[in-house]
């Protein structure tokens, strides 16, 4: 049976495609449409999906929509109407935008069939956490795991807490609208001048920079942390009951000054507050961590929704929680919920059974098109591009591992596209992770972004031990695990405090440029068993410099999404400032 799971409405829209219970392809529509974080119906994403799996529309058995858009309109609606008079302009503007989307999926869904000259099969709608839950046990390495879903909101639920055993799910307990971690978060996201639903990761980033200041004034005035993990937002500092902002005047108030402009410069300041929101959300996490464990007495923990992103807290979780083993779904955000659907309709509502698989049933997270060495040179030879094949692979590693001990930033282009908003090896800009300036100029003249946004090392999963306190498995950069101590280096605290490139710059360890400002790292683990092309270039840089690590980040610039086809990569080549692009077996030179 074939099930195509559709995520869209919001932000990442994605299609995924499972047959018999595998999941065969799944892709983002950004990849294909180039506007990232695309929200629109992913027609393209499912096209490609079927190709991935040589079928055709007229093929799929069921699709799977990741959530009830009637669940969608009934919360928005309900909450305008809650928020009186000073809600009706919002509601006046943003209600048909809403009820387009939600009331559109359906029509978008039989257009989509139609136009392929196939027939609609049956249209199923999973919950949104239902689908978030899916998406993190069904793939997961367990036949049994406590399963923890946090987001901003779906239709009602922000937050889920319950279990997966076999081939069924429950939930157990969940946090509802307005009160929302996920929410939380991105207020001070918004706040400290970062683009909500997209510069989460920064507020991330920038929190080593600060101090936990403002954490007290959070918890007494702001969040009212239970016990139990749940949480109550004091709606008096928000405004997203009434408005398309997150914080009010009130939070503003409150912190001391108002909301930063988009895209400005952080200060010390918002280093602080990005800091203390951090300390919060890790606390709020545990919390419930602890307490999921305490209920359910399993060992192992799966995580999804946005939240499941934040690299640094789930670290917190799997050195500070009772849980031995922890999963997170590597496309965590709504375009894993496309996966999620489709999954919970094989399993739940149809009742087929699962036989979980090792390392997991993601295939490495290589889960979109690929393009082969033909297609890469007939696209180089119409546009005119001088390049040189070389097809043997050890020779193409060993070059490649001479540029970058050469200090030289590499575009590197092979295989199957990623699913999710991390790069892996597949479509990734790679440099040497031992010089102390690499790290600054990727940031500025490749990846066009803030100096303080650290990188993330892959490293081989057998050599993991050696440079960092962690020796498990994380072959998807969702975990933030200490640099070892006999690496570090110390530095006298810079002249300017408050200058935060100073800091950045400062040497922290033997591996400088994937060494954040707390010693901490979002490892890649890399095996030649589920990435071996990666793996291969990763071993001839370990054989030149005893160095078994190289920096890894996705390939793209600013507001970009990350390349998805050879045309993308070379264009993002042209204008960054990228040395060598290699694109399957071909090498492209910045100086030719």
């Amino acid at each position: 049976m074939n099930l195509l799971g559709i995520s869209c409405g919001f932000h990442d829209a994605a299609a995924a495609l499972v047959v018999d219970g595998v999941v065969v392809a799944a892709v983002e529509e950004e990849r294909l449409t180039r506007v990232k974080h695309d929200p629109s119906f992913p027609e393209r994403a499912a096209d490609t999906c079927l190709q991935i799996a040589g079928l055709e529309a007229a093929d799929v058995d069921v699709v799977v929509l990741h959530e009830k858009p009637l669940g969608v309109m009934n919360r928005h609606l309900t909450t305008k109407l809650r928020g009186g008079p000073r809600a009706w302009p919002s509601l006046l503007t943003s209600t048909p935008r809403v009820l387009r989307e939600q009331l559109a999926v359906g029509h978008q869904v039989a257009s989509w069939f139609r136009r392929r000259d196939a027939a609609m099969p049956p249209l199923q709608y999973a919950e949104h956490h239902a689908s978030h839950a899916a998406a993190a046990f069904y793939p997961s390495p367990f036949a049994e795991a406590a399963v923890m879903t946090v987001d901003g909101v779906g239709e009602w639920a922000t937050s889920t807490m319950g279990q997966g055993r076999g081939h069924r799910l429950s939930v157990d307990r969940e946090l509802r609208f307005p009160d929302s971690i996920g929410l939380l978060y991105s207020a001070f996201t918004e706040y400290c001048g970062f683009r909500v639903n997209s510069g989460e990761g920064e507020l991330m980033g920038l929190a080593p920079f600060g101090e936990p200041v403002y954490a007290d004034r959070i918890l007494d005035q702001v969040v009212d942390l239970r016990p139990d993990g749940s949480i109550r937002l004091n709606q008096k500092y928000f405004a997203y009951l009434r408005g398309r902002r997150t914080v009010n005047r009130r939070f503003e108030q409150l912190f001391g000054a108002p909301t930063r402009p988009l895209y400005s410069p952080p200060t010390r300041r918002e280093a602080d507050l990005a800091r203390s929101i951090q300390v919060v959300l890790e606390e709020i996490l545990l919390t419930m961590a602890n307490e999921l464990h305490r209920e359910t007495g399993l060992d192992q923990l799966c995580m999804a929704g946005g939240v499941g992103l934040n690299c640094v807290a789930n670290g917190r979780i799997l050195r500070d929680s009772p849980f031995t083993d922890l999963w997170v779904q590597p496309a965590a955000g709504d375009a894993g919920s496309a996966v999620g659907a489709a999954l919970h309709t094989w399993h739940e509502t149809l009742g087929n059974l699962r036989t979980p698989v090792e390392p997991d049933g993601m295939s490495g997270g290589f889960l979109g098109p690929a393009f082969g060495p033909d297609e890469v040179r007939a696209f180089l030879d119409a546009e005119g591009v001088e390049y040189r094949t070389v097809p043997d692979r050890d020779e193409l590693c060993r070059l490649v591992a001479e540029q970058l001990d050469e200090g030289r930033v590499v575009g590197w282009f092979q295989g199957r596209m990623e699913f999710g908003p991390r790069a892996l090896g597949h479509r990734s800009i790679v440099a040497d992770p031992r010089s102390p300036t690499v790290q600054g100029r990727v940031n500025t003249l490749v990846k066009e972004r803030a100096s303080f946004r650290p990188f993330a090392p892959a490293v081989l999963a057998d050599r993991v031990a050696d440079y960092f306190e962690f020796d498990g498995f994380a072959p998807y950069m969702n975990l933030a695990m200490p640099v070892r101590e006999d690496l570090r280096v110390e530095n006298p605290s810079p002249e300017d405090p408050d200058d935060l490139a100073a800091v950045v710059a400062q040497v922290r360890s033997t591996v400088p440029a994937i060494t954040h400002v707390d010693y901490s790292a979002r490892v890649q683990t890399v095996s030649a068993d589920t990435n071996p092309e990666f793996a291969q270039l990763i071993e001839a840089f370990a054989r030149r410099t005893d160095c078994p690590v190289v920096l890894n980040t996705s390939f793209n610039s600013r507001d970009e999404p990350v390349v998805c086809t050879p045309a993308d990569a070379y264009r993002t080549f042209r204008r960054t400032g990228l040395d060598l692009l290699v694109l399957e077996d071909c090498v492209i030179e910045r100086e030719a």
